[in-house]
């Protein structure tokens, strides 16, 4: 056993090593973008019978910092309207561009390249007329795919388990729709967009009072069984892969079971799931380093593991976009301005959103201890010295990040409560580009910034928080791309960069800290040249 973990400890390390860029050879990648086996922008389950979700009709009055905390909204009962909503918020559509000929659809979940492998299934009670079942979610027609049904008996069993009532939500990832284009790098991508849709996922449950908690304890092998992945004939290479389980429930319901009862998973290896997956590329290019990685990952069964925030109250902020407006709008930039500055009320209160607190959205779903930090490039911001920053997420790291980072850096700390640090002044803007694949939109943002990773350890305690590190990034990103609507800017999620560049800078010589993801947030130039249309308007058109 111990044998088996060394040997997924060293290839999951091995795998991070092979996928860095670096300024004289990127990770190994297609080098051009084979249109004709493009992936399918859409999964579904052919064969099964399909629930169309009913639609938001009015617009949401919840203001935007009703995103975050749950004392603020009102619990909705659990129905199909109030799921439809909650999905509508999280994994639906927000819109379709089009230029020429060319048309394609955006997700209100943000996604590598707009490629968006996380899939949504969902665990759900009898609701009305509505038989429950495990159903796949169609985010194209905005519709639930029955795959299974379920025993009333066994669902009441379940409510009796975690005495409240509720349903679950599990996320799977695609990983052949970014290897397309990104090669090898791509597993590192999916589990970002995880963490996107594990954000989006609990922002929206909050909307309607309710909170996601993620089951923590479950083995990738038992979400296998619960999903009926097991029963599927996959086409090679398309395979979903299990990533994790959450159970939602009302928000004052705060204390439930971080496990799924064993009783009820030797239910779900004996019933039938339906539906055969479409097939998604006529080609395929065959990328065996993300499957030995995927292998080293799996998680295994674990006992339960809980975390506890402070309650601290968020920076105030007056906002003229309501919760539901922000999270529809939010779109990546392609290009920034080079000019926007924003204040330094703005940028802090930017920053002290990532922050986790207790009974609020999104980081108290249990995922994790807090393990990543922000190493900050400030470009233009009002009242705050253009510099290198850090912003030290988890203060028990704050000495070992000291120790380990370059002994020239000051650690002036910026404010009273937030943890923030002035490590070096200057003009890093040609810097924050170069080691961002030399993409101008970092520098010519107003800030943008490297998610830092305590790596190492974490890594060899467990090669699955491989996958949970990118979650928790992929996270922290959704709150900056909110964030940066909100603040009448715009923030965009860079996946191409520098690994062992951006290390150098820090100061750092060793794996104890790596370099996740980055993110740049700034005024946003427009494409006049794209046409906008409306989410579903492909649904009336057929109708």
């Amino acid at each position: 056993m111990e044998n088996h973990l060394e040997k997924n400890i060293e290839q999951t390390l091995a795998y991070h090593e092979r996928t860095k860029h670096h300024y004289y050879r990127y990770a190994h990648a297609p080098g051009y973008m084979d249109w004709d086996t493009q992936p399918h922008p859409f999964r579904f389950y052919e064969g099964t019978s399909s629930t169309q979700l009913p639609f938001l009709k009015d617009k949401q009055p919840a203001k935007y910092i009703e995103l975050y905390e749950r004392s603020r909204n009102h619990i909705n009962e659990f129905s199909l309207k109030h799921i439809g909503a909650f999905l509508e918020l999280s994994m639906g559509l927000s819109a379709w561009k089009s230029i020429s000929e060319t048309k394609w659809a955006l997700r209100i979940n943000p996604s590598s390249g707009n490629l968006h492998p996380t899939e949504a299934h969902l665990i759900l009670p009898d609701m009305n007329e509505n038989a429950g079942g495990v159903f796949h979610y169609d985010p194209f027609h905005h519709a639930l795919e029955r795959r299974a049904e379920l025993s009333k008996i066994v669902w009441t069993e379940m409510e009796g388990y975690y005495k409240t009532k509720g349903f679950f939500i599990a996320l799977s990832s695609i990983y052949w729709r970014e290897a397309w284009k990104y090669g090898e790098r791509a597993f590192r991508y999916c589990h970002h967009d995880v963490g996107h849709a594990l954000a989006a996922l609990s922002f929206s449950a909050n909307l309607r009072g309710w909170k996601v908690t993620y089951l923590n304890t479950l083995s990738d092998k038992e979400l296998r069984t619960i999903l009926g992945f097991n029963q599927v004939s996959w086409i090679e290479h398309e395979e979903e892969h299990p990533d994790l389980l959450c159970f939602v429930h009302s928000h004052k319901n705060s204390k439930i079971p971080l496990s799924f009862p064993s009783e009820t998973l030797s239910y779900f290896s004996d019933i039938k799931f339906q539906g055969t997956p479409n097939q998604l590329s006529k080609d395929h290019l065959d990328w065996d380093t993300i499957g030995d990685v995927s292998q080293a990952t799996l998680k295994s069964k674990t006992e339960a593991k809980t975390f506890e925030w402070d309650a601290n109250p968020y920076f105030p902020q007056e906002f003229q976009f309501s919760a539901e407006q922000v999270i529809r709008q939010r779109r990546s930039a392609v290009a920034f301005d080079g000019k926007t500055t924003i204040s330094k009320s703005q940028f802090l209160a930017m920053l002290d959103k990532t922050l986790p607190r207790q009974q609020s959205a999104p980081f108290d779903l249990g995922l994790f201890d807090i393990s990543i930090h922000l190493l900050l490039f400030v470009h233009r911001v009002e009242g705050m010295e253009p510099g290198l920053y850090f912003l030290v997420r988890n203060p028990n790291e704050y000495n070992l990040l000291k120790e380990k980072s370059s002994s020239e850096f000051q650690w002036k700390k910026i404010h009273e409560y937030l943890p923030l640090y002035l490590l070096k002044t200057g003009d890093f803007r040609q810097i924050a580009a170069s080691v961002s694949c030399g993409q101008e939109i970092a520098g010519d943002s107003s800030f943008s910034l490297g998610m830092i990773a305590r790596f190492d350890k974490e890594i060899k305690k467990a090669p699955h928080n491989y996958r949970t590190l990118f979650w928790e990034t992929g996270m922290i990103g959704q709150v900056l791309y909110l964030e940066a609507e909100a603040h009448d800017v715009r923030g965009t999620g860079i996946g191409c960069f520098f690994d062992d560049p951006v290390h150098e800078i820090l100061g750092v010589n060793d794996n104890s800290y790596q370099s996740l993801y980055h993110f740049t947030i700034g005024g946003a130039v427009e494409d006049i040249r794209l046409m906008t249309h409306p989410p579903y308007h492909h649904l009336e058109s057929t109708s």
